[in-house]
């Protein structure tokens, strides 16, 4: 064995020295609870049963995603586990689960998960825990909104409020003479939308010349849309539910009359544009906005998003490819796992949270082209950009550039 000088032993002692300080080899990892060396765990609640299960299948493509970037190495040779449980869209229900995820099953986050007033549920308890609730999938203005209030809580699908000023901006620069009547759900969702719209008019809000209201358990709208053909008006805008806005459209055909209409994104879909056409909608002058692809539509049959969106869709056995909550589940998906990588070895809650909400800057395969998803310290909306279009017949056609209202909602 060679012996070791003076000299020798002093470099090698100065190496034990700069080693323990940290030196030239960076930070050590930081990670956090639900990390472990080969696995992220992700929890989720959502309705795999119920009146809204429908939306079951936005988790499962996040889940499809999420399955895809593993059998890439994941995350850093991390694999994402995404424990997805059934609250039925039901408050208390989300809060127990919510609770187990967190207490039990030990989640690095709640990802993704369904609907207003269940995530509304758990979103103090959220906070105090210093759990991210991140990405929440409802439209609800307040996830992004109250950030200052709900640091740990944010959401990713454009808000209802944003969209509405997209539609006040397309109203004010084509229709600048409209008489519009809304037609609103009577809960937060639709007065989110009523507010955006009204906002975003700002001193041309008295354009707006009637509003009804409907309940969700309501069997029809029928005497409120003759309410506002009564009224005068010419331009209608639904802030309703898939449902709602197939029978409000087939009812607005029945009284024949033929305003200019608007129809809010959740309800947008070109399936349910067909059934609004088998329930006897005329559907002429429709105007709606969107902000990712639509897989069903011919235009993007050879893009490498959508090529790449149905090659991840085709391993889940229950995704319809054509439905549009799927891409929007996959889209969702992505930016978490940008959001994922970004934090590098620093996979804290806190680094992952400040990532997500301050300095997102995306452009999602799965979007159309142009949006870009953005958060910074000022502004904690993912989405605030849309492509207003108008059904063709057959599927819709955009018109003009991406409308951007970016800081517009506060």
């Amino acid at each position: 064995m060679a012996k070791t000088g003076p000299g020798l032993a002093a470099f090698a002692a100065l190496l034990v020295t700069i080693a323990a300080c940290g030196g030239s080899a960076g930070p050590a990892p930081q990670t956090d609870v639900g990390i472990t060396t080969d696995t992220i765990l992700l929890g989720n609640t959502t309705a795999l049963s119920g009146p809204a299960s429908a939306n079951k299948t936005i988790s499962y493509a996040a889940n499809a995603y999420f399955n895809y970037v593993n059998g890439s190495g994941g995350i850093g040779g991390r694999k994402i586990t995404l424990k997805i449980l059934d609250d039925a869209y039901t408050a208390t229900t989300t809060a127990n689960l919510t609770h187990q995820l967190v207490e039990q099953d030990k989640v690095f986050a709640i990802y993704g998960s369904l609907g207003t007033q269940p995530q509304a549920s758990v979103r103090e308890y959220m906070n105090t825990n210093k759990v991210p609730q991140i990405f929440v999938f409802s439209g609800a203005t307040t996830w992004s909104a109250d950030y200052g209030k709900f640091p740990w809580t944010i959401g990713w699908i454009p808000s209802y409020q944003v969209e509405s000023h997209v539609f006040a901006k397309d109203i004010l620069a084509n229709h600048p003479n409209a008489k519009v009547g809304v037609l609103y759900q009577n809960d937060d969702y639709g007065k989110d939308y009523l507010k955006g719209l009204t906002d975003g008019l700002g001193a041309n809000a008295s354009m707006i010349v009637d509003q009804e209201s409907y309940e969700p358990a309501a069997a029809s709208p029928a005497s409120q849309i003759g309410k506002l053909k009564a009224k005068g008006v010419d331009t209608v805008l639904l802030f309703t539910t898939p449902e709602f806005t197939v029978t409000s459209l087939a009812g607005i055909t029945g009284l024949g009359w033929t305003p200019t209409i608007y129809v809010n994104s959740g309800a947008n879909s070109s399936a349910n544009m067909a059934k609004a056409k088998a329930a006897g909608a005329a559907l002429k002058n429709v105007t709606s906005a969107s902000y990712l692809k639509d897989p069903s539509d011919p235009r993007w049959a050879n893009d490498a998003g959508i090529r790449l969106y149905k090659q991840i869709i085709g391993s889940c056995a229950s995704c319809d490819a054509n439905i549009d909550f799927n891409i929007s589940g996959v889209a969702g998906a992505y930016t978490m796992v940008d959001v994922l990588k970004h934090a590098g070895s620093n996979m804290t809650r806190q680094n992952v949270m400040n990532i997500a909400a301050t300095q997102l800057n995306e452009t999602n395969p799965f979007a159309l082209p142009g949006i870009v998803i953005r958060t910074t310290p000022t502004d904690h909306f993912p989405i605030s950009q849309m492509q207003i279009e108008t059904w063709n017949g057959t599927g819709w056609t955009p018109q003009g550039g991406l409308v951007d209202v970016r800081g517009a909602i506060k």
